[in-house]
């Protein structure tokens, strides 16, 4: 007979690649949100090119994956059902801010998951490393979109006067930012998955060492493309609702917009994956998306919907840590 432990693992592998398909799913508009909106790639062309940089984003780099499987919790000290109930607090969420078209942090869902199921388990705070989560995912909350909206204001600004001066033809801009957006969308696609993939492989790592099948934290080679191809079929179907929020929803944008917003992401997601840091993609890309809006006058920003997108920020981590900790209590009492 199989044991229970593997029976769980098996479990753990499909619920983790299931929260990467929605995460693919419910994140694909973050990559794909500007190119679509300004009309510089169709729906289908945006979404396919989102899958395969996603995939190949997936295989760069294992930093953020160490942090979400071993750097919050202590794999060594809690067991499989914490990881189930982790997940369920995250899908649960996902589904939720997707069918509301609420563009959230799938990351932090799972953190807070990890979090709320992990302390019930235990029945203490201390299970959490309260200062790993600080420092490379609770002060990322607030700077990343901060230091999105930051470039994207100061980079828009910029541009436009430079086009100013040089007298440029709208029509002509339009044209060559159409082709530069391509671009654009193709490299926050890349980061995307360079961050976000890392995710569902740290806690599927982490399960097999608290099952004792590794010892050590590295990543196996068969998590990895389960988790990209995963990712990347999720974000094949991507998430209308979402689209229209980030693309349409808080901003009027066009090409050299799209560009603007979508480079300024890029260059805050590319950073935090280097520093370790699990952030949120949504994060960014709205703090840049509000920034170079903000850069024609602050009444371009729908700032109504801007504080709704808010208020999903700050809720998330402790509604999926709820939802989780109620899924640990009720695996407790089964």
């Amino acid at each position: 007979m199989l044991s229970s432990t593997f029976v769980l693992i098996c479990i753990i592998v499909v619920t983790a690649l299931i929260f990467d398909f929605i995460n693919g799913f419910h994140d694909s508009a973050n990559a794909i949100a500007c190119s679509v909106s300004t009309r510089v790639l169709t729906l289908k062309q945006a979404v396919v090119m989102s899958a395969v940089l996603n995939f190949i984003g997936a295989f760069v780099s294992e930093g953020v994956a160490k942090t979400i499987g071993s750097g919050i919790v202590d794999p060594n000290h809690i067991s499989q059902t914490v990881i189930v109930a982790a997940l369920i607090g995250a899908i649960v969420w996902n589904i939720i801010t997707w069918y509301f078209g609420i563009p959230s942090s799938s990351s932090h869902a799972l953190i807070g998951g990890l979090i709320g199921s992990a302390m019930v388990f235990q029945w203490s705070f201390g299970i959490v490393n309260w200062s790993n989560l600080f420092w490379k995912v609770i002060i990322w909350i607030f700077l990343s979109p901060m230091i999105g909206f930051v470039i994207g204001f100061v980079v828009m600004t910029i541009m436009n006067n430079v086009l100013k001066m040089m007298e440029a033809r709208p029509s002509s801009v339009t044209k060559v930012f159409s082709k530069a957006q391509i671009c654009s969308g193709a490299f926050i696609a890349f980061n995307h998955g360079c961050n976000d993939s890392q995710k569902s492989m740290g806690i599927i790592t982490m399960a097999l060492i608290s099952g004792n099948f590794i010892t050590q934290f590295e990543i196996p080679n068969w998590v990895k493309i389960c988790c990209a191809l995963a990712m990347a079929l999720g974000t094949s179907l991507g998430g209308k609702k979402i689209i229209k929020t980030m693309g349409t929803g808080m901003t009027k944008l066009a090409p050299i917009n799209g560009f603007t917003a979508e480079m300024s992401a890029s260059t805050v997601m590319m950073t935090a994956t280097l520093l370790k840091a699990p952030v949120s993609t949504t994060h960014i890309i709205t703090g840049s998306i509000m920034g170079v809006g903000a850069s024609k006058r602050f009444s371009a920003v729908k700032w109504v919907i801007a504080k709704d997108i808010v208020t999903a920020w700050v809720i998330t981590i402790p509604a999926s840590a709820v939802i989780a900790a109620l899924a640990m209590f009720l695996i407790k009492l089964l």
